[in-house]
C-alpha cells in the first residue's frame, strides 16, 4: 500500500488492530472517530507517518492517502457539521488510533465520545469534540478548538487560539504564544498567559466564570466586565469601578500594547497576578497571586486555582 494509486483508488477498511507505514509524503491529516482515544504526535524525524490502531470495535475504520492527505475516518462521520453528529449508530463502536507524522502537518481531529491528545504539531491544527476532552500541548501553528461539551486544556502554545463550546470549560497553561479568542455559553475559562508581549486577548461568556492569571509586569490594556457576577482584581494599576449591578476593571498594565477583553454576563471574573520566584521574575511560587486587599471580592467561588 505505498503506493499512492492504491491510497487513493482504494481505501483500506480496517477492521481489527493494525499498524501501517504510511511512505508517501503526508501534508495533511483528518481523523474523525466516535468513542475511544485519538493520540497525534508530531516529529522533526524525516522518517514515513505511522499509523497504529490498537483497538478496534464495531466498524471497520477507513484509512487512505490521497494528494499527501492522510484520512482515518468512519465514512459515516462526515466533517462537515461535524458538532451536530449524535447518531445513535456511533454508541457502539470505538477505537484508539495514533498517529506519528511530520510536525509541519496541516492537522483536523473530530472527535465523538472520545479523548483526543496533539503533541508537537506546526502546522495548523483544528479539533472538533461533541462530547470528548482534547489536550493541546507545544503546538506552534494556528489552533481552533470548537467543542459541544467536551474540556479542552491547552498548554505551550505559541500560535493563536480560537475557542468555541457550548458547556465545554477551557484551560490554558503556559500561554506564551498569540492571541486568544474564546467563547462559551456556560463554560469555564481559565488561562494562564504571558503578556509580556503584544498580544490580542478577547473572552466572551454568558454564564460560565472567567479567571486570567497574568505576569507582573505585563502589557496590555485592560477591559473586563461582568452584568451579574462577582468580580476580583490583584493588579494596583487597574481600577475597579461598580459596586452594584455590572462591574468593570479597567486601565493598562505596561505599555499597554497588547488588549485583554473579558466579558460575562452571570459568571465571576477575576484577575490574577502570577507570583513572582526568588529571582524577581514571575513564578510557580511566592507571593501575590491572589486579588488585591481592595478587590471588592475574591476570585469567582469554586474556581481553579492557577
Amino acid at each position: 500500500m505505498s503506493a499512492r494509486t492504491e491510497w487513493s483508488q482504494n481505501p483500506v477498511q480496517v477492521t481489527e488492530p493494525r499498524t501501517l507505514e504510511i511512505t508517501e509524503p503526508v501534508d495533511a491529516l483528518n481523523v474523525r472517530v466516535y468513542g475511544g482515544t485519538v493520540n497525534v504526535v508530531g516529529t522533526s524525524d524525516r522518517g514515513p507517518a505511522r499509523l497504529e490502531i490498537s483497538e478496534l470495535h464495531g466498524p471497520p475504520l477507513t484509512v487512505s492517502c490521497d494528494g499527501g492527505v492522510l484520512t482515518v475516518a468512519y465514512e459515516d462521520l462526515p466533517w462537515r457539521g461535524f458538532l451536530k453528529f449524535l447518531d445513535r449508530r456511533g454508541w457502539n463502536r470505538s477505537a484508539v488510533v495514533s498517529v506519528t507524522v511530520p510536525a509541519g502537518t496541516r492537522v483536523e481531529v473530530g472527535v465523538v465520545g472520545a479523548t483526543a491528545v496533539v503533541s508537537g504539531i506546526s502546522g495548523d491544527t483544528d479539533v472538533r469534540g461533541v462530547t470528548g476532552d482534547s489536550t493541546l500541548v507545544g503546538l506552534t501553528g494556528a489552533v481552533r478548538a470548537e467543542t459541544v461539551s467536551g474540556n479542552v486544556e491547552a498548554q505551550a502554545l505559541t500560535g493563536d487560539l480560537r475557542f468555541t463550546s457550548v458547556s465545554g470549560d477551557l484551560t490554558v497553561i503556559d500561554g506564551a504564544g498569540g492571541g486568544v479568542h474564546a467563547d462559551s455559553v456556560s463554560g469555564d475559562m481559565v488561562l494562564d498567559l504571558d503578556l509580556t508581549h503584544a498580544a490580542d486577548i478577547n473572552l466572551t461568556s454568558v454564564s460560565g466564570e472567567i479567571a486570567i492569571r497574568l505576569p507582573d509586569p505585563a502589557n496590555a490594556r485592560v477591559e473586563a466586565d461582568t452584568t451579574t457576577g462577582t468580580i476580583a482584581n490583584a493588579f494596583d494599576a487597574l481600577r475597579v469601578s461598580g459596586q452594584w449591578g455590572a462591574k468593570k476593571i479597567t486601565g493598562s498594565l505596561g505599555a499597554g500594547s497588547g488588549t485583554l477583553k473579558a466579558t460575562t454576563v452571570s459568571g465571576g471574573l477575576a484577575l490574577l497576578r502570577r507570583p513572582a520566584r526568588e529571582d524577581g521574575r514571575s513564578g510557580p511560587d511566592g507571593p501575590g497571586a491572589g486579588p488585591h486587599e481592595d478587590s471588592p471580592t475574591a476570585p469567582p467561588a469554586g474556581k481553579k486555582v492557577l
